[in-house]
């Protein structure tokens, strides 16, 4: 498999909503989203729906993180980061080409926390 980079997980139209978001988040306490992108890994059951990222850095990322161990919780993560995992079989996190959000960030959540993994 090819590296994969930072610019591949999201798309600069997806970078810019995530900023965005970011930007907002920072100014509301209760905000709740539509996720902007799902990454994930085809071999090791990890997703991740991210919703912002943080202005001040543009590589932090907020939102539902599964990594495949049945307790998905809202939290940060790192692009770079995740521009560098690979799977059992060498298989790079990917973007989610055909993801489209059908529910708030909250909502994602709690079903995932009553199901032990994000829906689709």
């Amino acid at each position: 498999m090819g590296t994969v980079t930072v610019n591949s997980l999201v798309t600069d139209e997806e970078r810019a909503q995530l900023l965005a978001n970011g930007e907002a988040r920072a100014a509301a306490g209760d905000f709740d989203p539509m996720p902007v992108v799902k990454l994930f890994t085809p071999d090791a059951h990890a997703t991740w729906l991210l919703a912002a990222l943080d202005p001040a850095d543009g590589d932090t990322a907020w939102g539902l993180c599964d990594v495949g161990i049945g307790m998905p919780e809202l939290d940060t993560v790192r692009l770079s980061s995740l521009a560098s995992i690979v799977g059992p079989r060498d298989r790079p996190v990917l973007r989610d080409r055909y993801f489209c959000p059908a529910r708030r960030l909250s909502e994602y959540a709690r079903l995932a926390r009553a199901n032990g993994s994000i829906p689709d």
